[in-house]
């Protein structure tokens, strides 16, 4: 299975227009859709969780504009207006009953979206989200560190998993500043909205918080009180895994995914909904 890749002209609020890159990645037959989005790492950190998860579901990856080389209208600059960017993406696309997937601050999107209340998503999966104050549980000081720093708190096994700066293809190495940049606007420097815990009572959608045990960018108990503020969420920790379980345990993940979806939640009718069957 190889995914699509198009760029897809979109009106979010008053910003306008965004060319947004989107890969759909499906496997045979009709299957329920889930939005797949990338955390501050950028687009590569979920391509091949997108490929094990088309197996099972038709899989639309967005790349979040000013990564990978795209660019960033200068007015779509927060988390929220991302939010809106891909719920009109999901518009565009006429998709119902999604299951929104997010990693980090993809996560973070995935929280905002719910709270958007679009009849579109059917449910949300925060995996080692960000977005939150958790009180003596701060998100690590990221901008502060170097990449290498950074991807030791990200792994249970960062000597397995570490990622080699030195060995990552040209135009990965070439969009790193840009990734940067672009994280910075949309997420500040503390990775937090002050307002995001206590709007979270507003979700009315099914939610699972996932988060590896080993995260040491935001710890388990961040990642518990991120569950805790949104009504009927579930809590799943992932053994020997860090911040990034698409990449070090996606088997892991895949099943939570798949028992969390197999229960009925966010179970669609519309374009694109299907079974998610048990591997």
């Amino acid at each position: 299975m190889t995914g699509t890749t198009q760029t897809i002209s979109l009106t979010a609020g008053e910003v306008s227009p965004v060319d947004l890159t989107v890969t759909v990645t499906e496997g045979a037959g009709g299957r329920r859709p889930f939005l797949l989005l990338h955390g501050g790492g950028g687009p590569q950190t979920v391509a091949a969780f997108a490929e094990l998860l088309s197996s099972r579901a038709r899989v639309v990856t967005p790349t979040h504009p000013g990564f990978a080389g795209t660019a960033r209208p200068g007015a779509l600059a927060s988390v929220r207006g991302l939010a809106a960017l891909y719920v009109a993406l999901l518009d565009a696309m006429d998709l119902t009953g999604v299951t929104v997937v997010g990693n980090s601050i993809g996560g973070w999107i995935a929280a905002e979206m719910a709270l958007l209340h679009s009849p579109r998503v059917g449910s949300v999966i925060l995996v080692d989200a960000a977005g939150i104050e958790v009180p003596g549980h701060p998100v690590v000081d990221f901008f502060s560190l170097t990449l290498d720093q950074v991807s030791q708190l990200s792994y249970h096994d960062p000597v397995k998993f570490g990622i080699d700066l030195a060995s990552l293809p040209p135009a990965v190495q070439a969009a790193m500043p840009g990734n940067r940049a672009s994280l910075a606007v949309y997420a500040g420097t503390t990775f937090a909205d002050p307002t995001l815990a206590g709007r979270l009572a507003g979700v009315t959608v099914p939610a699972l918080v996932v988060w590896g045990e080993a995260d040491r960018i935001v710890d388990p108990d961040y990642g518990r009180a991120y569950a805790a503020a949104i009504p009927g969420a579930r809590f799943r920790l992932l053994a020997a895994t860090g911040h990034l379980p698409q990449i070090e345990t996606p088997d892991q993940l895949l099943a939570a995914i798949t028992e969390f979806a197999g229960a009925g939640a966010g179970v669609g009718t519309g374009v694109g909904s299907g079974a998610l069957t048990a591997p």
